[in-house]
């Protein structure tokens, strides 16, 4: 069940401001930008919030690597879970790619988790420095379902695909994010207990230049725009 605003707030017109650039901020064939916009308990935009993003974790590096690379290694990249659990990642080590949603190993994106903490090396984050919790207690936010598109969309010489989730502040009191990230939801056949179990890996981390502030009653809406272009 989505909680939250609506999720349908166009995005393509927010210019990105000074403080969310790179001193050189230059045409690349891939990028990525987060966009926030928060509402106010009417639905009323009251904020608009566009940064560039460049932060790939190494779980993330792991998983897009070749086949080639783990047949000249002969062995696995380590991937560390949010739980701070590692384990080995290949496309012989048990795993399949992304995204599966069959009943054999599914892989996909669990939650745009937020927090209000902050990390100086993304590379090596394997969770959010001070993730917000779901829920309608003190420093928490609902959650609504991630909107995860079933295709990528072509046009012209481009190719994006955008993910977004809701958020609702019904704690009682003001809740400042600072920092947003990609969960993805991995099982795996874990052969020292010869079992499939399930893990969550952040694999994608943003500390915001500018940190959000959601009054209570307010909802904001997160979106992760992927793109490359010809």
């Amino acid at each position: 069940m989505l909680v939250g605003s609506k999720v349908d707030y166009n995005i393509s017109n927010l210019d990105i401001p000074k403080d969310g650039k790179r001193n050189n901020d230059f045409q690349k064939s891939f990028s990525a930008t987060l966009t926030i916009i928060v509402r106010d308990k009417d639905g009323k935009v009251i904020r608009k919030y566009k940064q560039k993003s460049h932060s790939p974790t190494a779980n993330f590096i792991g998983m897009m690597l070749p086949v080639l690379y783990y047949n000249e290694v002969k062995q696995c990249w380590t991937i560390t879970t949010t739980s701070n659990s590692t384990l080995g990642y290949s496309y012989n080590c048990y795993f399949t790619a992304y995204p599966n949603s069959a009943t054999n190993l599914p892989i996909y994106i669990q939650n745009i988790i937020v927090g209000s903490g902050s990390q100086s090396n993304p590379y090596s984050a394997y969770n959010l420095a001070s993730p917000i919790a779901n829920g309608s207690g003190t420093g928490q936010l609902i959650y609504s379902t991630p909107n995860i598109p079933t295709n990528i969309t072509i046009n012209g010489n481009e190719a994006y695909f955008i993910i977004s989730q809701s958020y609702t502040n019904q704690s009682g009191a003001t809740i400042t994010i600072s920092e947003v990230g990609i969960i993805l939801s991995l099982e795996y056949y874990n052969t020292s207990v010869q079992n499939y179990e399930t893990v969550n890996v952040l694999t994608w981390y943003d500390a915001l230049s500018s940190p959000i502030s959601v009054g209570n009653g307010q909802s904001v809406v997160i979106y992760y725009t992927f793109s490359v272009n010809a």
